[in-house]
């Protein structure tokens, strides 16, 4: 089933909870449905991994941890994802989303610089911030809908596939007898 394919990305839930970085969770670590790997939980993962990769603030992973301990859906799927951006990935995933936003909102683009250092981003942070922030959350929303979407397919297919082939299986047991 789908959940054999996942499981062989994932982390043992006794090791997660044996992290010294998540001792502060305390008991709510111990909810064996953040570990759970069924449709709902997984789905939900994706969304919540994918929308909070997507959102320019610190502390994404933080962020992602507590909503996945709200909504109880799987916490190491929901802060894989999280790793979209990443130190790699980031300055095009927010420069395009800035874009996005500042064409949403139809925003005159900033004065080119010949340094982009931090000094400038904390200069122009005030005419980033709106279609930045704005083009992020569409982004999330979107993309983070998507993959539950895909995953929620993924799911279905994969247990009709199961099914179809235990029938199969049935038939040719049944016809060589």
């Amino acid at each position: 089933m789908a959940r054999k394919v996942i499981r062989r990305f994932l982390p043992d839930a006794a090791a997660v909870k044996e992290k010294p970085a998540l001792q502060f969770l305390g008991d709510l670590l111990h909810d064996p449905n953040l570990f759970h790997l069924n449709r709902h939980s997984v789905s939900l993962a994706f969304f919540f991994g994918i929308f909070f990769a997507f959102l320019p603030l610190p502390g994404q992973m933080v962020l992602a941890t507590l909503c996945a301990l709200w909504v109880r859906c799987n916490l190491p799927i929901t802060l894989a994802l999280v790793w979209i951006t990443n130190p790699l990935t980031y300055a095009p995933i927010f420069f395009a989303t800035y874009q996005l936003g500042r064409w949403i909102l139809d925003v005159p683009g900033l004065a080119s610089s010949s340094e982009h250092n931090w000094a400038w981003v904390m200069e122009e942070f005030g005419q980033i911030w709106k279609p930045l922030l704005l083009g992020s959350v569409l982004t999330g929303v979107v993309v983070g809908g998507l993959g539950y979407i895909t995953m929620q397919l993924f799911w279905r297919w994969h247990v009709v596939r199961a099914w179809e082939k235990r029938k199969r299986e049935r038939e040719e047991r049944s016809d060589g007898q």
